[in-house]
């Protein structure tokens, strides 16, 4: 490794990645009730985040494993440090350790399988991602039961969306399964409000829906890709406030 990677910081170039991390995590505040620590939260999950990148890579990248160890370990460390003062005000959020190590476990099988692409592991980090609406939302004065199902279903049906949708572009672009499949998820997915007594959370599935019939299977530019990605976060995130504070 040159000095000037071995220097570097190490950080996930995966855009959908970004998304994930922080719609999810709003969503569940704006369900719930915002608290100035909900800062510290967030930046904990975000560091949670930034160090599982570094150790997934370091199982496969053995020439740079010290150097994305280190920057998992520092990243970690901010995580445990902002997390102090939310758990001591917040203890319920450990019960999130158990699915969170659960999934992770998962991640790294698949690592170790050079096969981080299966869909099961989207489904997996997806889920990690949604139970960070859920935590954020416990935060904010919110409690287990049926709202908070609602925000991790709701969130894990969008972003399940979004997986189907980058794959038919991407890796199997031509896969007129694929392409099937990824259609008619976005159409079953427009039941999932309703089958929650949210029916207006339907309109927030829509552009997805337009999205994937118009684009699916055809080549696309990573930035076209990342900026319609972007689009259909901030619109899923804007309408479910609209939705969750006016309807």
């Amino acid at each position: 490794m040159n000095k000037k990677k071995k220097n570097s910081i190490v950080i996930p170039h995966e855009h959908g990645g970004w998304a994930m991390i922080s719609v999810p995590f709003l969503f569940g505040v704006m369900a719930g009730t915002a608290h100035w620590s909900h800062i510290l939260l967030f930046i904990a999950w975000l560091c949670l985040y930034l160090a599982s990148y570094p150790f997934l890579q370091a199982l496969k990248r053995r020439n740079q494993r010290q150097h994305l160890l280190k920057w998992s370990g520092i990243y970690g460390l901010v995580a445990l440090a902002a997390l102090v003062y939310p758990l001591l005000r917040t203890p319920e959020l450990f019960y999130f350790g158990i699915p969170f190590l659960l999934l992770l476990i998962v991640n790294i099988w698949h690592v170790k399988q050079k096969d981080e692409r299966a869909i099961v592991n989207d489904l997996c980090a997806i889920i990690i991602f949604s139970l960070g609406g859920a935590a954020s939302f416990l935060y904010g004065g919110g409690a287990f039961g049926q709202e908070m199902l609602a925000i991790i279903v709701l969130n894990l049906a969008y972003f399940m969306g979004t997986a189907f949708f980058v794959k038919t572009i991407f890796r199997e672009r031509g896969n007129r399964r694929w392409e099937s499949t990824a259609r008619i998820y976005h159409v079953l997915i427009l039941f999932v409000p309703w089958l929650l007594g949210m029916p207006w959370m339907t309109i927030p599935y829509v552009f997805p829906l337009i999205r994937t019939f118009l684009f699916a299977g055809k080549a696309m530019k990573p930035m076209k890709a990342g900026i319609l990605e972007i689009v259909g976060s901030v619109q899923f995130l804007v309408i479910s406030w609209i939705i969750y504070n006016f309807i």
